[in-house]
């Protein structure tokens, strides 16, 4: 009895102390603490799909191929530059259906979208790979600049900086010579002392097994292949999918017909992702259409120079098969929703519409 009381007394005393106000612990509704958990669910799961994909990765790199090559589907072609046309090619369905690829290929584990911002962070993280007994994983997601590819495998695989240069002068410099839009979008895995000349060789055999044994002679006589990168290349920057990259792709190629300068806001990106002091992608300013550089789509006429970033095969298809359209201007809304219009004036229009002022 004596004890029970001493207990009872203790308790009342604990339940009369006021804790200070940093002090005190707030608990959750349920239904946020079910959020959390279902989010805390959802990371997990990415973890996991995201290293059995590393490892399907490996299986398909290091397992020895004993049945004959066939040979990839070549890019089907639906635009005439010299004629000024855009036709629907019907071998674009097929070759969708097929995937394009060789029997033994699996479709690219290459994530998109915010997803893909996620994973990138994730691959890139020292305990991740670390995870990933005697290798390292390497990831070039589509859009990414040259720089940015080599600052990142550089960081995975503890390059200097001369080392990370000579990696991109490995695959720019080898046949066909392009500055940019050879690195070929794809998951890599290497070993954790992989050198420079290792990786270039990886990256250089994806693109020529996957974009040169595709663009045939018959393609580039109708486009050359460094216009088709770069095309491509401004679709990566500036399209959300693989419909929306044809939609635009449309708009690039009237405006390219009638001569009219493309005007695109990734060109500006570029062109300011240059400088040490500014992020690989800033956030264009209206000031920056105004930059003296033969990349500023604003200023000149006609295509860059060069590709911009690093395409996929969705974009290089969708560049060579844009969708037939008589727009000339469009911009996305904020759920990212595309919308063109055939004049300026319809344009600002459906920009009031939307945002309640034209630009």
């Amino acid at each position: 009895m004596r004890s029970s009381r001493f207990v009872n007394k203790q308790l009342r005393r604990l339940r009369s102390i006021r804790l200070p106000k940093q002090l005190k612990v707030r608990i959750l509704p349920k239904r946020f603490a079910f959020a959390a958990r279902c989010v805390y669910g959802a990371l997990l799961l990415a973890f996991f799909l995201f290293t059995a994909l590393t490892i399907v990765t490996a299986i398909t790199i290091d397992f020895p191929l004993t049945e004959p090559k066939v040979a990839v589907a070549p890019f089907p072609v639906g635009v005439d530059p010299d004629r000024k046309i855009i036709t629907e090619n019907p071998e674009l369905d097929q070759f969708l259906e097929s995937g394009g690829r060789a029997r033994w290929h699996l479709p690219s584990l290459v994530p998109t979208g915010k997803f893909a911002r996620f994973i990138a962070k994730l691959s890139r993280s020292s305990w991740y790979q670390m995870a990933i007994p005697g290798g390292r994983l390497l990831v070039i997601f589509p859009g990414e600049r040259k720089e940015e590819i080599a600052a990142n495998f550089g960081s995975i695989l503890r390059w200097d900086r001369n080392e990370r240069e000579r990696f991109m002068s490995l695959v720019t410099s080898n046949d066909p010579v392009l500055s940019e839009g050879k690195f070929y979008p794809e998951r890599y895995l290497v070993s954790v002392d992989a050198s420079p000349e290792d990786v270039a060789v990886m990256v250089n055999e994806r693109f020529e097994t996957e974009v040169l044994a595709r663009y045939d002679d018959e393609a580039e006589e109708i486009l050359p292949l460094n216009e088709a990168l770069t095309i491509a290349s401004l679709l990566e920057r500036e399209a959300r999918d693989f419909t929306d990259m044809r939609e635009i792709s449309g708009v690039i190629w009237n405006r390219l017909f009638i001569d009219m300068p493309l005007q695109l806001d990734a060109t500006l990106q570029y062109i300011k992702g240059e400088r040490a002091d500014q992020p690989w992608w800033p956030v264009p300013t209206p000031a920056d259409k105004y930059l003296n550089s033969p990349y500023n789509t604003y200023q000149n006429k006609g295509l860059p120079p060069t590709p911009i970033s690093n395409p996929s095969i969705e974009s290089i298809l969708a560049a060579l098969n844009p969708k037939t359209t008589d727009c000339l201007f469009y911009f996305h809304d904020s759920e990212a929703n595309f919308h063109c219009s055939v004049d300026y004036e319809e344009h600002v229009s459906k920009l009031r519409s939307v945002y309640g002022r034209g630009r």
